[in-house]
């Protein structure tokens, strides 16, 4: 395989890569906080705006999906809504993926505040021949702080069109890079890249 721990080595600086662009889906509909969870502050900065703040230092452009572009306009992003409306995040990724000039997109959710800019740095590195570059931990993988490329778009039609709306349906079809829990701690010991904000009292356990 590609990318084995043993030969890999970790990233040393942060480029902003070209040949790649940053994808924050913010369609979700925050049901079980609320409100907009994406705009609730963490230490003074929207939950967004951190999330923004990683990528744009990774990222050379950076670009956000939702459907609810008003909401959003003040972080003068390039924006675009579902193609396909109310297909969940498999929706967020194809529309990403069509709109997009590269031909792969590193996409995150937009309720992630943790965000490791040297774990996401050492998945784009490993990329080379795989489709896509995801985390896998316990047998779950983080499908929403992956790598996906163009090549995957065939099949995520295939999926719409059966009406399977899974993204892990679409992995047996594509080349995939299991990024493994030994790999991931090599960067984020305590796996906090991956905790997301579904509702008040998550946020307030991180509140000073």
């Amino acid at each position: 395989m590609p990318g084995e721990l043993k030969d890999s080595k970790p990233p040393t600086s942060h480029p902003p890569y070209g040949e790649l662009t940053g994808v924050i889906l913010a369609g979700g509909k925050s049901r079980r906080y609320g409100r907009n969870k994406a705009l609730v502050q963490l230490d003074g900065m929207a939950l967004i705006e951190r999330v923004l703040t990683v990528m744009q230092s990774l990222f050379q452009q950076v670009v956000l999906i939702t459907n609810t572009p008003e909401a959003y306009a003040y972080l003068n992003l390039p924006m675009h809504e579902d193609i396909i409306k109310n297909l969940g995040p498999l929706g967020g990724i194809y529309t990403a993926l069509r709109s997009i000039h590269t031909e792969a997109a590193f996409v995150v959710a937009c309720d992630m505040p943790f965000l490791n800019p040297e774990l996401i740095q050492y998945m784009v590195e490993i990329r080379e021949g795989c489709d896509i570059v995801v985390p896998k931990i316990d047998g779950f993988v983080e499908a929403l702080h992956a790598l996906y490329g163009k090549r995957c778009l065939p099949v995520i039609e295939r999926l719409i069109q059966q009406k399977q709306y899974q993204i892990m349906r679409m992995f047996p079809h594509v080349s995939v890079r299991h990024v493994r829990e030994a790999e991931i701690r090599r960067f984020d010991p305590d796996l906090k890249s991956f905790l997301n904000i579904n509702k008040p009292q998550e946020l307030r356990r991180f509140k000073p």
